[in-house]
C-alpha cells in the first residue's frame, strides 16, 4: 500500500493551510463494500485518524454520504467531532442543506394547484422543500395535459425537477455532495479542502473543488479527481499521512 509522489505532495500542501476541511464519501470509500449494506463499517485505522485529524487545531473532518444520516450516524459510529451529511448531502443535523425558498414553493404550489383544479384524478402532494404532481389517478387525456402544462409553467422557476411514473416533483432546493462541500467549506471556513469518492455521485463533489484542495478517486473509473488511490485501504493511508504532515 503506498501513496503517489504526486499525491502526498497535493497532501503535504494542503496540510499546512490554515484551516482545513477534510471529507469523504463512507460507503467503498472509508468502508469496505459489502454485500449486506448494513453490515458496512469504517476500517478500523481509517476511522481513528479521522478522528484523530478531527481533534487537531485548525482541522474540520466530515463524511459525506447517500445514506441516510441517522444510518450513517450508526454504521460509521463516528463522535461529535466529524460532521455528518446524509442523503447525499441534503441532510444535516441541522435540517435541509440551505434555506428552503418558501416564496417559490408557495408559487409552485399554487400553480399547480390550479392545473389540477379542472382535472378529475390530479393532485397536489406539498412537502417541506418540493410539491409535486401526480397523475395516476386521472383519465389519460386529462393526465398528459396536466403534465405538458406543469412542463411549461416550471420553465420560470428556478426548481430542481424529478420525473417518476405518473409524478413530476419540483424541488426548491438542489441536494448533492458538491453543495454540502461548499457549506461546509464556507462553515468552516476553510482555506482549503480534501475529499475522497469512489461513486458516481462524488463526481460532483470532485466538480466543486477548487485550486488548493485535493480530490482524491478510489478505485477504477473515470473521474474529474486530480488524484486516484486504488483502494479504501489507501484512504486510510492518506488520513495517517495527513495526521502526521498536520502534526
Amino acid at each position: 500500500m503506498s501513496l503517489s509522489a504526486d499525491l502526498t505532495r497535493a497532501l503535504t500542501a494542503a496540510a499546512r493551510v490554515d484551516r482545513l476541511l477534510i471529507t469523504s464519501d463512507f460507503d467503498g470509500t472509508l468502508a469496505p463494500i459489502v454485500n449486506n449494506p448494513a453490515d458496512a463499517r469504517p476500517l478500523r485505522d481509517s476511522a481513528k485518524a479521522l478522528v484523530a485529524l478531527s481533534e487537531l487545531p485548525g482541522v474540520s473532518t466530515a463524511l459525506i454520504s447517500g445514506r441516510a444520516l441517522e444510518v450513517l450516524r450508526n454504521l460509521s459510529g463516528m463522535p461529535a467531532a466529524v460532521h455528518l451529511v446524509g442523503s447525499h448531502g441534503a441532510e444535516f443535523d441541522s435540517g435541509f442543506a440551505h434555506p428552503i425558498d418558501r416564496a417559490l414553493l408557495d408559487t409552485i404550489a399554487g400553480e399547480l394547484q390550479a392545473i389540477a383544479a379542472d382535472r378529475p384524478g390530479v393532485t397536489v402532494e406539498l412537502k417541506p422543500a418540493s410539491v409535486a404532481l401526480h397523475v395516476r389517478n386521472a383519465e389519460p387525456a386529462d393526465a398528459d395535459s396536466a403534465l405538458v402544462q406543469a412542463h411549461a409553467a416550471s420553465k420560470a422557476w428556478d426548481a430542481e425537477l424529478t420525473e417518476g411514473k405518473a409524478v413530476l416533483e419540483f424541488a426548491v432546493i438542489a441536494t448533492d455532495k458538491g453543495e454540502a462541500i461548499d457549506i461546509l467549506r464556507d462553515e468552516h471556513e476553510a482555506s482549503a479542502v480534501i475529499y475522497f469518492g469512489d461513486d458516481v455521485t462524488d463526481e460532483k463533489a470532485f466538480r466543486r473543488l477548487r485550486d488548493g484542495d485535493v480530490g482524491v478517486k478510489v478505485g477504477p473509473g473515470e473521474t474529474l479527481a486530480a488524484y486516484r488511490v486504488d483502494e479504501p485501504e489507501d484512504v486510510g493511508a492518506a488520513l495517517k499521512y495527513l495526521l502526521d504532515a498536520r502534526r
